[in-house]
């Protein structure tokens, strides 16, 4: 069994190398630099990561926290708690602390008017308006503070694991930070979950109240295939950005915080983007349902279940490629019988050198009966066995 196990391991590696490998030795790794304090670069489809620099450290996430807030709101919409046409009272609160008064962005709603939810969904990422922030907030939960209860519990369930938010508009306020890997984590389900309403990212121009802005996002236009999603910028944060963009079926996501100027960080956006595309190319190791790996299995029908991937395995790698590959997959096992099919029991984790770009989760590809009384205690004297060594 164990020699079986290590055969189909080996194929594995073997499939790996083959597809990511164009020649028998090593090149000069490829060595990118950017001059924002953090980054973080990945594959939309296959989460692959391109290039990554202090990606966990967590910043004041100025505007880009607005992406939380936008999440909450597409969740609504997508569950039927609200409609593009709920409309929603521009207090005082939202007028004063967020338009036109306050010094900060905003998309000039009038104070004491009801706007629709579509208009505001316009003013939060064309014009990344402070007050369209609140109107929903308070819309939705009462007040900011509730609201911002509601986007941490989003964030937990979408598994932000470093990010914590004070308020919808990204404004200063004491613990509320963000990393690079969550912007992208959270960037990507954006896409993957709302498609409906990625669209609004890609809109170049708003008008409110007689007011023409256009859309801060810098690469729009500039750079080939770029469709999203939002800038941020205060002083103790600096100049940000979470882009996306698509090129035939490639997307990719870029992360950049820290930047000192907005020409920097619209250079460094456009930079990494092109670069991305440049140097990397898609490879296909896996297709949907393919054999995978093989779990142990404790007092089945079989000693072992069958690992597949819902979604293709794809890597994103280098043209010219370096370094070195290692694919594990983890299960805690061995599986106890009976199991169904299609169970989330396993990750695959693939790294280049020391750095994990790809990790994914794998499922059972077939059901597990439970076993006999003799296969059963059969079973228990091979990990019995097992164990001893």
């Amino acid at each position: 069994m164990l020699n079986e196990m290590f055969k189909r391991f080996s194929r594995l590696m073997l499939l790996l190398i083959a597809a990511t490998f164009s020649a028998q030795t090593a090149v000069q790794a490829q060595v990118y630099q950017t001059a924002a304090k953090h980054a973080y670069l990945i594959d939309w489809n296959s989460g692959s990561v391109l290039f990554s620099k202090d990606e966990d450290e967590q910043v004041p996430p100025a505007s880009l926290a607005k992406l939380m807030t936008l999440e909450v709101v597409f969740h609504a919409l997508k569950t039927g708690e609200l409609t593009l046409e709920s409309e929603f009272y521009i207090s005082e609160h939202a007028w004063r602390d967020g338009g036109a008064n306050s010094g900060g962005s905003t998309m000039f709603a009038k104070l004491g008017s009801m706007v629709p939810l579509d208009a505001l969904l316009h003013g939060i990422i064309v014009q990344s308006g402070n007050d369209a922030c609140i109107a929903v907030a308070e819309g939705m939960a009462g007040n900011e503070e509730t609201f911002a209860q509601l986007m941490n519990k989003r964030a937990e369930d979408i598994g932000l694991t470093h990010s914590h938010f004070m308020n919808s508009t990204g404004l200063p306020a004491e613990g509320q930070m963000v990393t690079a890997k969550d912007l992208a984590k959270l960037a990507r389900h954006l896409i993957d979950d709302y498609p409906e309403y990625y669209h609004y990212f890609a809109i170049p121009e708003f008008t409110w109240n007689g007011i023409t802005q256009h859309n801060r996002n810098p690469i729009l236009g500039f750079t080939e295939g770029a469709d999203g999603l939002k800038t941020g910028h205060t002083e103790a944060a600096g100049y940000g950005l979470v882009a996306s963009a698509k090129r035939g079926d490639e997307r990719l996501i870029a992360v950049l915080t820290g930047m000192k100027s907005k020409k920097e960080r619209r250079e460094e956006a456009r930079k990494i983007m092109n670069w991305g595309f440049r140097a990397f190319t898609s490879q296909r190791i896996f297709d949907p349902d393919e054999e995978v790996a093989y779990a142990s299995v404790f007092g089945g029908d079989k000693s072992e279940v069958l690992l597949v991937s819902e979604r293709p395995v794809s890597l994103f790698m280098p043209r010219a490629q370096q370094g070195r590959l290692k694919a594990r997959v983890y299960y805690d096992g061995p599986i106890k019988a009976p199991i169904e099919e299609g169970v989330e029991v396993a990750t695959l984790k693939v790294w280049n050198d020391d750095k994990l770009i790809y990790e994914a989760p794998l499922i059972t590809g077939e059901s597990v009966g439970r076993g006999t009384t003799t296969q059963r205690a059969v079973g228990a004297l091979k990990e019995l066995v097992l164990g001893w060594f």
